[in-house]
């Protein structure tokens, strides 16, 4: 699937992951939230991150970011090990969305864009629907609206991986999978897309792999083809109940 995806992506690239984690520790003043942490991401693949509340999951994305240091074990980003902070890595290729929405309300939707160091024209290629509210403040925009400027500004810097987490938060199902498909889109054009997301029904439709995560550590992972076919075991035993442990702020 993800070879077919993937062809205007040299194949040593795509045979090498972009990031990794391996027996990744990491966690908020010495509280340990993700233990012993095994994930990739390759070019041209999107990679679902899951798990109940408190699982782990934006501790993990924040570590791979860089905005968190590993207690134990190492990320790599592009084949090395990497401990250089977020600014340094969005520099060489990554892109993070937060699951705050990330714009200026006080700007308008054009200079939203500017701000972000990208061309107009080149985020209305991807969402269109912002092209008659470039002239509207940001914080006037809709939800579904914002989380279209967030995203569309970070896929048109075309970044070589993208890092995010609950791009749905809050939206309605139609601008879910409007998003969705967006980020589908970037990764059949090269690239990587780790994605928290929790609408796990819509997350594997446009997902090549899925970890699952409780506790901090991955419980399950595999094919979207593998994981739909344990949907209600998943929904039961991970998704349903409290992911949080006793020792996790946040996760």
């Amino acid at each position: 699937m993800t070879t077919a995806r993937t062809e205007t992506v040299d194949r040593t690239e795509v045979l090498s992951p972009l990031i990794e984690a391996r027996g990744l520790c990491s966690g908020y003043t010495q509280v340990p939230v993700v233990r012993e942490l095994d994930i990739e991401v390759r070019h041209g693949e999107v990679v679902g991150l899951l798990g109940a509340n408190g699982a782990g999951k934006t501790t993990t994305l924040l570590t791979l970011a860089g905005e968190l240091t590993p207690t134990a074990g190492a990320v790599k980003w592009k084949g090395e090990v990497c401990d250089a902070p977020l600014f340094r890595r969005a520099r060489t290729g990554l892109g993070y969305i937060t699951e705050e929405r990330s714009v200026f309300s006080g700007l308008t939707t054009a200079e939203n864009i500017r701000v972000g160091d990208c061309d107009v024209s080149a985020v209305l290629e991807i969402f269109p629907e912002l092209e008659p509210r470039l002239g509207v403040k940001a914080g006037m925009l809709s939800g579904g609206e914002q989380q279209m400027l967030s995203l569309g500004r970070v896929l048109a810097r075309k970044p070589a991986l993208l890092l995010a987490d609950e791009l749905s938060q809050g939206l309605a199902p139609l601008v879910v999978r409007r998003l969705l498909r967006a980020v589908r889109a970037a990764a059949d054009g090269g690239m990587g897309v780790l994605l928290v997301e929790q609408h796990v029904s819509q997350a594997l439709k446009v997902c090549d792999r899925a970890y699952l995560m409780r506790r901090g550590k991955v419980e399950l992972s595999g094919t979207t083809d593998e994981l739909q076919t344990r949907m209600a075991e998943i929904q039961a035993a991970y998704l349903s109940g409290p992911g949080r442990s006793d020792d996790s702020p946040q996760g």
